[in-house]
Parts: structure tokens; sequence; C-alpha cells
């Protein structure tokens, strides 16, 4: 049978044949309410604040370097400068209160060890001490190769003080104490109990302690000589100007 040339092709309704191209382009489908934006690309270089910032950052840093090797040498120099005995000292005053024996003290720990050694300093400026020269917990142990455990693990963020800048620190205290601090300290090793004079029993205590072998007549003959009220002892003050000559 033949078949009409006018008759248009079957549809997609049965299945047959394709629709023809249209000569309108497709839309994109419109978007009722919302508008989309393409977010922007993140800039490959920091901001002129965080530049500003990060050189600030990196001063601050210099300046507290500087001044703390500058301190660390003075100590050295007050280091070299102190006595057997005083040096002797401020290991003792470290060892007593660095509990586990790891180097390291905390505020609580350096503020009773300076007091020990006659520093009784305020809560601030044992907190400025660590700020400038102290190092983390968690610094402290990675510095000795092993795990945040024990007294210090807790708090990572916590400052420690090691021992070799406490001393030097201490050294240089030491050496700018007046003078008559120190005779005090002196005075008050002697005078057992606080008793605001030294005896002849304490003068025998010290003498056996240092293991001289100085008879009672001498010790007496000694406290004669400086006793000025004559209550056969010597006072703070008899101490004092025995001392400055």
């Amino acid at each position: 049978m033949a078949t009409s040339s006018n008759n248009p092709p079957l549809g997609p309704r049965y299945g047959l044949g394709r629709p023809g191209p249209s000569n309108q382009q497709a839309q994109p489908p419109a978007h009722h309410g919302t508008n989309f934006t393409t977010p922007a690309a993140p800039s490959a270089f920091p901001s002129k604040n965080a530049q500003r910032l990060e050189s600030e950052r990196l001063e601050r840093e210099r300046a507290a370097r500087t001044e703390r090797e500058r301190m660390e040498a003075l100590g050295q120099n007050s280091l070299a400068e102190l006595s057997e005995e005083q040096r002797e000292e401020i290991s003792e005053a470290f060892n007593l209160f660095d509990l586990d024996h790891d180097g390291y003290i905390d505020y609580h720990e350096l503020k009773v060890a300076m007091k020990a050694l006659g520093f009784d300093l305020p809560k601030a400026e044992i907190l400025a001490i660590l700020q400038q020269y102290g190092v983390q917990a968690q610094q402290a142990q990675q510095q000795r190769g092993k795990a945040p455990v024990g007294k210090h693990g807790g708090a990572p963020n916590r400052l420690l003080l090691v021992f070799d800048t406490f001393q030097t620190l201490m050294a240089q205290k030491i050496q700018t104490r007046p003078p008559q601090e120190e005779i005090i300290r002196a005075f008050e090793l002697f005078d057992e109990g606080g008793k605001g004079r030294i005896t002849l029993q304490d003068l025998e205590r010290v003498a056996r302690e240092l293991g001289e072998g100085l008879q009672q007549e001498e010790l007496i003959a000694m406290i004669e000589e400086f006793d000025m009220d004559g209550d056969n002892a010597i006072s703070r003050e008899e101490f004092v100007n025995i001392c400055l000559g």
C-alpha cells in the first residue's frame, strides 16, 4: 500500500520515531527566590594586617630572646663570682623542691626555692620570671625524650624553669643583694630558734657542724669581745657591726 509523503511521522507517543530538532535553544531552568553566587577564590597572599601581626610577633620574640641572652650572660658572670658555698646553696635549694628530679621546677616550687635563698618575691614577679625564661612542660618533656608524664604531664602549657637558668638568675640576685641582707642571713644561720641573739650554745653547734675544733674558752672569748651590752650573747646589731667592721 502506498503511503503519502504528506503524512506526518509518527511521534514518540507510539514509541516510534523521535521529535525533530527545535529551532529554539533549550533554556536553563529558572530559579525563583534564591540568588546563587560563585564563591571567591581564596587569596594566595596574606593580607597586610596578617603580615603586620606576624612581623610584630617575630619582633617580640627577637627582643625577648636578646634580653634573655643578655640576662643569662650577666648571670654567668655573677655565677663565676660566687663562692663555692653559695653555688652549693643554690643547687641545694633547687634540688630540695625538684621532687621528681627532672631538672625543672614549676611556679610553686620556684617560689619556695627562691624564698629558701632569701628572696620572697610576690606572685607577679615569679610569673614574670617564668614568662621570660620558662619553657612549656610539653616542650621540656620532648627535650628529654620522654612522654609528658609525672607531676608536669597534666598541664602541657605550664611554664617550667630549668636548673641552669635558675642557677644564673639566683647568682645575679645574690650578687646584687645589699651586703646587710647577706649579713642578716648569716646571723639567722647562727641564731637557732630565732631568739634574736647568738649564744655560746649556738657557736658550739655551728663549730661542730663545720668540723672546727674550737675549745669552749675560745668561743667564750669571741662572745666577750663583741658583746657590747654584757648579756653574754651577740645581738643582731652587734653581729652586723662585726661584719661591716
